[in-house]
């Protein structure tokens, strides 16, 4: 029944639902999540993927398994908590729906009752780690509460942000959470338009005019690199190229733009300038 209930909201959520239709649908799911709450709750995102070593599959489905696991509050006893975890798993990423009661009267934002992503993997950091077996990745997103179904959208995309900051850090077992992302996806409405143009012109121009001079493909490339969270072989699967291919092409992006793809720094700018063009 919670699985159903999530991979709805999140089917209504990515196929751009009127709002009023997700609110009916998460006011369905907020009894059975939180039973007996007077009052709808806020609502927080927390999206997870699983990479494995050489591997080509989409592993939505073991995302799922330990991201249930991991949002079970360990000092816990009975079933309270399990039940109000609701997670659904779609291609190779798993999305948790995280009820959270509403504290202090309807001026309280739910920042404070929230999961934490700096807090998130203390308890099980090292046990997933183990069952991991030097062979796989586990990387998470977080995001801010959000108590209407209008903010429910951005709330994923945040999270799913986060996630990418988590997967540009070393480490099996990473976490990242909304708080990081203040400095770049939250402030991007705030950034003038003649600052956005001068931004990605200076960063994407270049790979431009080379693709229209060559008929080359360095924008999606550069794009999938960037969705694949710098994963040579899975970018490379997913563009049908050879890896030797696709790291020639990775090569003339970063000398055309004088940047270097293994920096996180670099990897935000460009993530940005695609997002802003």
């Amino acid at each position: 029944m919670r699985r159903r209930l999530a991979q709805e909201v999140l089917e209504l959520v990515q196929t751009g639902a009127a709002p009023a239709e997700i609110a009916a649908r998460l006011r369905v799911a907020a009894p059975v999540l939180l039973p007996g709450l007077g009052s709808a709750p806020h609502w927080q995102v927390v999206v997870a993927r699983v990479e494995w070593d050489g591997g080509e599959t989409e592993d939505g489905a073991a995302a799922q398994a330990l991201l249930e696991e991991i949002l079970v509050d360990p000092a816990s006893t009975g079933p309270e908590q399990s039940d109000r975890i609701a997670v659904a798993h779609t291609g190779d990423e798993a999305v948790a729906l995280v009820p959270l009661p509403a504290v202090g009267g309807e001026e309280h934002d739910g920042s404070g009752t929230g999961v934490l992503a700096d807090t998130l993997l203390e308890s099980v950091r090292g046990p997933l780690t183990a069952g991991l077996d030097d062979d796989g990745r586990l990387t998470l997103g977080v995001s801010a509460a959000v108590h209407s179904a209008e903010g429910l959208r951005g709330a994923l995309e945040e999270a799913r942000h986060a996630r990418r900051v988590a997967a540009a850090r070393q480490g099996r077992v990473c976490a990242a959470g909304h708080q990081e992302l203040a400095s770049h996806v939250l402030l991007l409405p705030f950034v003038p338009d003649d600052v956005r143009r001068a931004f990605t012109a200076r960063l994407l121009d270049p790979l431009r005019d080379y693709d229209r001079r060559h008929r080359a493909e360095l924008i999606p490339t550069l794009e999938a690199f960037l969705d694949c969270d710098g994963s040579w072989t899975r970018c490379a699967s997913r563009l049908h190229l050879h890896v030797n291919t696709l790291r020639y092409r990775v090569g003339r992006i970063e000398q055309l733009t004088s940047r270097d793809l293994s920096r996180l720094e670099d990897k935000l700018d460009f993530f940005l300038a695609l997002r802003m063009s």
